[in-house]
C-alpha cells in the first residue's frame, strides 16, 4: 500500500437546503468511517475554523485513490490535494 497526505478543502453553495447539506454530511460521515474500518484512511485531522481537514490515506496507487475519492458523497463540491508520501531514511530500518 503506498500513503498519500490527502488535504481536503469543502465548499458547498450558498443557496443549497439545509436538508440537502445535512444530509450529504451525514452521508458523508458514514463513508469516511467505513474508509477508515477499511484501512483506507490512516489518521484524519480537521483544520478548526476551517471546512477543510488533512489525512494520511492508503490506497495501491493514484488510481484507486483517486476512485475512492471520487466516491465520496461531497466530492463534487471538494478541492482535493494529494501527495504521495516516502518513507524517510531514518523510519527505513
Amino acid at each position: 500500500m503506498i500513503e498519500f497526505l490527502v488535504h481536503i478543502t469543502l465548499r458547498l453553495p450558498h443557496d443549497m437546503p439545509a436538508e440537502q447539506a445535512d444530509a450529504l454530511r451525514a452521508a458523508e460521515l458514514r463513508r469516511g468511517r467505513e474508509l477508515v474500518d477499511a484501512g483506507v484512511i490512516k489518521r484524519i485531522w480537521r483544520l478548526p475554523g476551517t471546512t477543510e481537514n488533512v489525512g494520511i490515506w492508503a490506497a495501491h496507487d493514484p488510481t484507486e485513490l483517486h476512485a475512492v475519492l471520487a466516491g465520496l458523497p461531497l466530492f463534487p463540491w471538494l478541492t482535493v490535494e494529494v501527495t504521495a508520501l516516502a518513507l524517510h531514511p531514518i523510519e527505513d530500518r
